[in-house]
C-alpha cells in the first residue's frame, strides 16, 4: 500500500543517502526523511513515528516534526499569511503552512480572516492529493462541543467566529477542553458591527437553549447600557460650548449611530434617564444641561409642597 499525505506512520529507518537524508520503509514502500526534518539523533534500524507530506518539489516525504492536525482531523489554526488569489495560509507546526483556499472563505472581503486570527479547520486532500484545509462546520463540531450550563446566562465570555453571515454570526464559545466549547449564535440585531471569520469577540450569553446551544449579544443589558450611554452623553455635553448639543429625540437614527455609535432607542433611553434626574432638558431640537438656577426653580414647588 502506498503512503498517503497527511497521515502519521511508524516506519523503519533503512538507509542513508547523502546529501539528501534517510529512507524509511514499511517493507514495501520507501519515503525520504530529509536531514532538515530530523528532530533527534537516529540510526539505521530505528523505528520512527513520522508525518507524511508533500515537499517543495511536490514529492511525498516524511518529517519527525509533530503537526497540529492530521488527515481527517480538526484543529484551530492561526492565519500566518494571506494571498489575494489563493487564500489563507495556516500555521500547522511544521515550519510550513496549510492552505485554506479562497473558495472556502466568505465572498465579502471584510468577512475574511486577518493574519493572527484563528480558524477551525479540517485537513483534506485536493484533487491532486495535496493537503489543504477545509472550514469545519456544525457536523464536525458536534462531538467536540458540550451543552452550555444555565449558569452562563448574562455572563460575558470569549468566542471565536466559525461562520460569519449577514443574518447572524455563528461562534464557538470558549469554556471546554482542547480549544472547544459550546455552539452559539449572535443575531444581527445583537451585533454592534459585522464580524469576520476567525475573529475573537467578547459576548454576553442571553439564553441557553434546550439543545445546549446559546444565544449571544455584543450589547450590554438595557439597564446597564442605559447607564453607560447616559454617562457618555453627559461627558459629551460637559465638553460642549454652553453644555448644549444639536441632538434630541427628533434626530434621525443614522445621525445618532454615526455620532454616538448607539441606536436611536438606546439614545432615547439614556436621555430619558438624564431628564428624569433633572440633569438635562430639551428645547426644540437641542439638548442642554440644566443650569443650577433652573434646577433650583424646578425643585422649588416640590419643596413648598413638602413644607
Amino acid at each position: 500500500m502506498s503512503f498517503e499525505s497527511g497521515t502519521v506512520l511508524t516506519l523503519e529507518l533503512v538507509r542513508e543517502v547523502s546529501p539528501y537524508g534517510f529512507f524509511l520503509s514499511d517493507g514495501e514502500n520507501d519515503v525520504l526523511l530529509h536531514y532538515s526534518e530530523i528532530t533527534k539523533k537516529i540510526k539505521i534500524g530505528d523505528h520512527l513515528e513520522v508525518f507524511i507530506f508533500h515537499d517543495t518539489e511536490d514529492r511525498l516525504a516524511a518529517t519527525m516534526k509533530k503537526p497540529f492536525l492530521t488527515l481527517g482531523g480538526m484543529a484551530k489554526l492561526t492565519v500566518a499569511d494571506l494571498h489575494p488569489r489563493l487564500g489563507a495560509f495556516l500555521e500547522m507546526g511544521l515550519g510550513r503552512q496549510l492552505l485554506l483556499p479562497l473558495s472556502e472563505m466568505p465572498e465579502l472581503k471584510e468577512l475574511r480572516p486577518q493574519i493572527g486570527d484563528e480558524v477551525y479547520v479540517m485537513m483534506e486532500h485536493d484533487r491532486q492529493g495535496r493537503l489543504r484545509a477545509k472550514l469545519a462546520g456544525e457536523l464536525e463540531f458536534m462531538e467536540h462541543t458540550f451543552h452550555a450550563p444555565e449558569s452562563w446566562v448574562n455572563l460575558w465570555l470569549d468566542a471565536q467566529v466559525y461562520r460569519p453571515l449577514q443574518m447572524g454570526t455563528f461562534v464557538i464559545v470558549e469554556g471546554g477542553v482542547l480549544g472547544f466549547g459550546a455552539l452559539g449564535m449572535i443575531h444581527q440585531s445583537e451585533r454592534s458591527r459585522m464580524l469576520r471569520l476567525g475573529e475573537k469577540v467578547n459576548v454576553r450569553v442571553t439564553q441557553v437553549r434546550e439543545d445546549g446551544r446559546v444565544n449571544l449579544s455584543m450589547i450590554q443589558r438595557k439597564e446597564v447600557g442605559r447607564d453607560l450611554d447616559a454617562e457618555r452623553l453627559l461627558a459629551f455635553l460637559n465638553e460642549r460650548p454652553d453644555g448644549a448639543m444639536p441632538y434630541s429625540d427628533t434626530t434621525t437614527p443614522d445621525i445618532i449611530k454615526q455620532r454616538f455609535g448607539i441606536s436611536k432607542s438606546a439614545f432615547k433611553r439614556a436621555l430619558g434617564k438624564l431628564m428624569r434626574e433633572g440633569i438635562v432638558e430639551q428645547k426644540e431640537n437641542w439638548t442642554m444641561l440644566v443650569k443650577p438656577a433652573d434646577a433650583a426653580e424646578a425643585s422649588a414647588p416640590d419643596e413648598e409642597q413638602q413644607s
